[in-house]
C-alpha cells in the first residue's frame, strides 16, 4: 500500500474484523469499521475505530457506504454469507451492490475473506491450483464472489481462503466435548487461529501482495479424533466419542504458498 495512504476500511467488524482493526491502529493506520448493530458503535469508538452503521442486503445497501470508503486505499471485506435458516440472502447480490461504490472510491486494493469450503469434500491435498468444487451454496457463492472481485480492473484483490476459525471465544475444546458417535474420526483438521488470521492480513498489507489467492490454514493436520480428544483432556472437558464404521477422511488444505510468499511463520501450528 502507498505509504501516504494510511486509511483502511473494514467491512464487517465482527469476531475477526474488530481485533484486526485494533491491530492496524497499533500499526498507525486509521480505520473505518462497519457494523450492522447500533449497540456496537460505542465499542468501536472506544477502540479508536471510526464506526459506520452499514447493512448489505440482496436489495441494496443501508448506510453511508460512500463516506465509509472515502479516502481509504484499502478495503477489507469480512462479511460471511448468510445462507442458512429463514433469513438467507444472496451473498453475490450483496457484493454486486457494493462493487460500484468501490469503483467510485479511492480504494485501490481489496482483501476478501473467503473460505476453504470452495474446495468441497475430497480425499486429497488441495492447493491454490486446485480447481474449486464447492458442495454447499455458501461455497458456490464465495467462488462467484472471488471471481467478481479479482476480475474487476478498478482495484486489485487478494483472496484469503481461511480454514475453520479458532481463538478468542471460539474454543476448540468445546466444539465436540461430550458429543457421542461423531462421524469421520480420521478426517484431517484444517483450522487457523485468530492471531494468525490477523498477522497474515497485516503482512499482506505491509508487503503489498495483491492479485493473489492464498490458502490460510495452520500447518499440521491431526485427525478429528486425535485433536478434539486432546483438547477435551487439556481443558478437563467430557471426552467426545467417534463412530469408526465410516471410512471417509477428507481434504488437507496446503498453505505452503502463503508461508513461502509471505515468509510467514504460524504462531499457532496444529502439530
Amino acid at each position: 500500500m502507498d505509504s501516504d495512504k494510511k486509511q483502511i476500511s473494514i467491512l464487517g467488524c465482527g469476531w475477526l474484523g474488530t481485533p484486526l482493526a485494533a491491530a492496524l491502529i497499533q500499526k498507525r493506520f486509521s480505520v473505518n469499521g462497519s457494523t450492522t448493530s447500533e449497540s456496537k458503535i460505542p465499542l468501536l469508538e472506544n477502540l479508536g475505530i471510526a464506526p459506520y452503521l452499514i447493512n448489505l442486503s440482496e436489495n441494496g445497501i443501508d448506510g453511508n457506504i460512500a463516506d465509509f470508503l472515502k479516502d481509504s486505499a484499502l478495503l477489507i471485506i469480512d462479511i460471511p454469507p448468510k445462507l442458512r435458516g429463514e433469513n438467507k440472502e444472496s451473498f453475490v447480490a450483496k457484493i454486486e451492490h457494493l462493487i460500484p461504490y468501490i469503483e467510485n472510491s479511492a480504494v485501490k486494493y481489496v482483501v476478501f475473506i473467503s473460505s476453504t469450503s470452495v474446495y468441497g469434500d475430497t480425499n486429497a491435498v488441495v492447493t491454490e491450483e486446485t480447481i474449486p468444487n464447492p458442495e454447499t451454496e455458501s461455497g458456490r457463492q464465495l467462488v462467484t464472489t472471488e471471481s467478481l472481485l479479482q476480475t474487476n480492473t478498478h482495484f486489485q484483490t487478494t483472496i484469503l481462503r481461511f480454514g475453520g476459525l479458532i481463538g478468542g471465544d471460539r474454543h476448540p475444546g468445546r466444539f465436540m466435548a461430550g458429543k457421542q458417535n461423531l462421524e469421520n474420526p480420521n478426517g484431517p483438521i484444517n483450522l487457523i487461529h485468530q492471531i494468525d488470521c490477523i498477522a497474515i492480513i497485516v503482512k499482506i498489507i505491509e508487503l503489498g501482495v495483491w492479485n493473489e489467492i492464498f490458502n490460510a490454514v495452520a500447518p499440521g493436520h491431526p485427525t478429528r479424533e486425535k485433536y478434539y480428544t486432546a483438547k477435551a483432556v487439556l481443558n478437563n472437558l467430557p471426552l467426545p466419542s467417534f463412530n469408526h464404521s465410516s471410512a471417509f477422511a477428507g481434504k488437507i488444505v496446503d498453505s505452503t504458498k502463503l508461508i513461502e510468499k509471505l515468509n510467514y511463520h504460524f504462531t499457532h501450528p496444529l502439530i
